[in-house]
């Protein structure tokens, strides 16, 4: 397989399964995605969106039941996963208990009939990247769940194969280890300049390792953009909705100018940007930490704290407003159940999307 391809295209594609009642779903719906040579990609959503399969379909461990799937000029779909030479890197890590981390690592390279010094090699070279040196005659059960992670990625990346598949990779380890190898992965993906397909349900993980993000919603792409875009310019409510825009609101459309839109309604009138100009009423979406707690700004909203949730360095309180809707806020104040207080929200971060 060539491993300096410029770039995999999937065309089209979709899976379809077979339901309990008979009529085929989709688990793919019509996803088309080209990963360019060296870019770190993630597919993004919630359980049962069809990213995992995208993934699985990509190794070849599921066929399509339509579309296409290119590696350059190559057409990869019909051919079967080992002819495909990718790096998969599994969410349970799918380790030998009974090997060595030297032979883990080597096992792929064995099945390829690599010469035994060149093996050793490509494993050393592997579990230094990974910063395993040292490591190389454990087991997998005397390492901690980030080394053993460590190790399926080394083995992964031993066969130096043209794109590298995690599926939800740090799903299993804690908070601390989680955030110490994402910085790990970035770091090993920049090292390689391999193209890397990333599977998480995980905003945070997708915004901080992915040059762009696939947002999936029914087995179909919401949105495919840099993380800049999906964080502040969500495509629809779904996308708003899952990269953290917790307040929704059902509001009249009051007046559109260009990209702004005057709404109103649950005893607000609020000022925002969006694309509802054919529509009486409107989705309007904010994030909690776009609002801020100050007497003065634009599209000011009182009301009244119902409860706090303190988080160290800020605190989510519930604001409850006169005409009783509750508001998520996000704020590094002090404040206690009871005080009035008065938020604003800048008008580009009121985002207003027709309904759906």
């Amino acid at each position: 397989m060539n491993q300096n391809f410029s770039q995999l295209r999937l065309e089209a594609v979709t899976r379809m399964f077979g339901n309990t009642g008979g009529a085929p779903v989709a688990a793919l719906n019509q996803l088309s995605v080209t990963i360019q040579r060296g870019e770190f990609v993630a597919f993004l959503g919630p359980s049962g969106c069809g990213k995992s399969t995208a993934l699985n379909c990509i190794a070849g461990l599921l066929p399509l039941s339509a579309g296409a799937i290119w590696l350059d000029d190559t057409r990869i779909d019909v051919l079967p996963p080992e002819k495909r030479g990718f790096g998969m890197v599994f969410q349970n890590y799918a380790l030998f208990p009974h090997m060595s981390v030297r032979k883990n690592v080597a096992f792929g390279l064995t099945m390829r009939g690599v010469g035994k010094d060149e093996t050793a090699q490509r494993v050393r070279r592997a579990l230094d990247l990974v910063q395993l040196g040292g490591h190389e005659d454990k087991l997998p059960g005397q390492l901690s769940g980030g080394q053993q992670q460590r190790v399926a990625i080394a083995r992964a990346i031993v066969i130096e194969p043209p794109l590298i598949l995690m599926d939800e990779p740090l799903s299993n380890l804690d908070a601390k280890l989680r955030l110490e190898m994402r910085a790990e992965i970035r770091r090993i993906h920049r090292e390689l300049g391999r193209s890397t397909l990333y599977v998480t349900h995980d905003q945070d993980e997708a915004l901080s390792l992915a040059d762009r993000i696939v947002v999936m919603k029914d087995g179909s792409a919401q949105q495919i953009a840099v993380p800049q875009d999906i964080y502040a310019h969500p495509a629809n409510l779904h996308v708003a909705r899952f990269m953290g825009y917790r307040n929704v609101l059902e509001m009249d459309v009051d007046g559109v100018a260009g990209d702004s839109i005057r709404v109103s309604g649950k005893g607000l009138s609020l000022a925002g940007t969006g694309s509802a100009a054919s529509q009486r009423r409107a989705w309007v979406a904010i994030r909690p930490e776009d609002f801020s707690v100050e007497n003065e700004g634009p599209n000011r909203i009182a009301g009244t704290v119902h409860n706090v949730e303190y988080g160290g360095r800020d605190s989510l309180i519930d604001l409850i407003t006169p005409a009783g809707e509750v508001l998520h806020v996000r704020t590094p104040k002090t404040l206690r159940v009871g005080d009035a207080i008065t938020v604003s929200v800048p008008v580009d971060r009121v985002l207003v999307y027709p309904l759906q």
